[in-house]
């Protein structure tokens, strides 16, 4: 009676809440990235991205006009006035002229300041700065204005992670020096990969077996191991720090598990088929390129997207073995790390940065996908 139909187990109702689980908690922070990535650092700062749509509170410092050029005979003294938004109008709830107390006053009220000073703010912005010619000179007097500021959306961090700088400090060189490096650490180990694969999986010749072991002992060594040694052997053969180094070195990490996957759905490939072009008079080359390729491209796809990711991702290699002194080669992870500082601030920089970064690897990723889990599944029935 439990598997009637039209009624799902307690099972599968648990599966696919927990699946559903995974999803929101990957998008959320994705979809925070992005709205945050419109935003302004004042914005980020004041208030979450989920209230990005909403009006928020936000502490600002503006400047009234310079005194020297604006000031005006008033009685006994000289007077200046203006509006400290110039751009659009806040809706300010306090004011102050300290950063020691920047909501000492409400909208409307005067500050006495030193020597006889007087400032007032009106909630439109308008002010009157009122002193002697003494008092009034020279830069035009801070106010810390705490203002309801309305949402707002720009294409300025855009802007400055795309077009900030030339030469090594632009985004768009960067994303160039990445391709550079991704696409041929992509395609050399598949290549290399490919033929080890078929040969593993249908040549007969001794030691086989122990070259399965090692690619499959190769998985568990961490890359970390490796960095130091394959960099002294590239500066000995002379290749030292440039894209063949990184090219090589992304081949040599993504290696093992580019064999290991593409022979574990080769063996399952029909034999008879691999059996029926040997009777014809195919040569093992004939088979591996006409019948063992097309039917692997499920295998091949897999390990695609996956190096393609790491590779694109990548900043650990690509310091060692890439980026000199010059940052004539810099790659997209290295540039972001130089926007955002040696201090880390500059969330917006961050978030629009990420987004620029995962562009491509998205493209690919949605491009590829529907071989994803087939080629992962190679070998796991027959």
């Amino acid at each position: 009676m439990a598997s009637i139909a039209g009624k799902k187990s307690g099972l599968t109702w648990a599966v696919q809440l927990s699946v559903a689980a995974l999803v929101l908690l990957w998008l959320f922070p994705t979809v925070g990235l992005f709205v945050s990535s419109f935003r302004s650092a004042d914005q980020i700062s004041s208030s979450g991205w989920w209230a990005a749509l909403f009006p928020s509170e936000q502490s600002e410092v503006y400047r009234t006009a310079d005194p020297d050029d604006t000031r005006v005979p008033d009685g006994d003294g000289f007077v200046v006035t203006g509006n400290i938004f110039e751009d659009a109008p806040r809706d300010i709830l306090s004011w102050g002229v300290s950063s020691r107390d920047i909501a000492a006053f409400r909208p409307g009220e005067t500050a006495d300041m030193k020597d006889g000073e007087q400032l007032t703010l009106q909630p439109d912005g308008s002010y009157e700065w009122r002193g002697s010619a003494d008092q009034l000179k020279g830069r035009g007097q801070r106010i810390f204005v705490t203002a309801t500021v309305p949402p707002e959306f720009s294409l300025s961090n855009y802007e400055t992670i795309l077009f900030s700088g030339s030469g090594q400090d632009n985004m768009a060189k960067a994303f160039f020096n990445t391709l550079t490096v991704t696409i041929p650490a992509t395609i050399i180990p598949i290549v290399i990969a490919a033929f080890a694969a078929y040969a593993l999986a249908w040549m007969e010749f001794p030691g086989r077996a122990l070259l399965i072991a090692a690619v499959v002992a190769l998985l568990v060594v961490p890359l970390q191991l490796a960095l130091i040694p394959l960099l002294r052997l590239h500066l000995e053969i002379g290749i030292g720090k440039g894209y063949l180094g990184v090219w090589l070195a992304h081949t040599a990490f993504g290696m093992p598990l580019a064999v290991y996957l593409l022979r574990n759905y080769m063996v399952g490939l029909p034999r008879d088929i691999i059996e029926n072009a040997k009777v014809d008079g195919a040569t093992d080359f004939q088979i591996f390129t006409r019948i063992i390729l097309p039917l692997s491209f499920p295998a091949l796809a897999s390990f695609a997207i996956f190096q393609f990711l790491w590779t694109w991702n990548d900043l650990l290699v690509a310091k060692v073995f890439l980026i000199d002194s010059t940052g004539s080669t810099t790659v997209m992870t290295n540039q972001i790390v130089e926007l955002l500082g040696t201090r880390g601030g500059n969330w917006e920089i961050l978030a629009t940065a990420a987004f620029v970064s995962i562009a491509v690897p998205l493209l690919v990723f949605f491009s590829l996908q529907r071989f994803l889990v087939r080629g992962l599944l190679a070998g796991s029935v027959k």
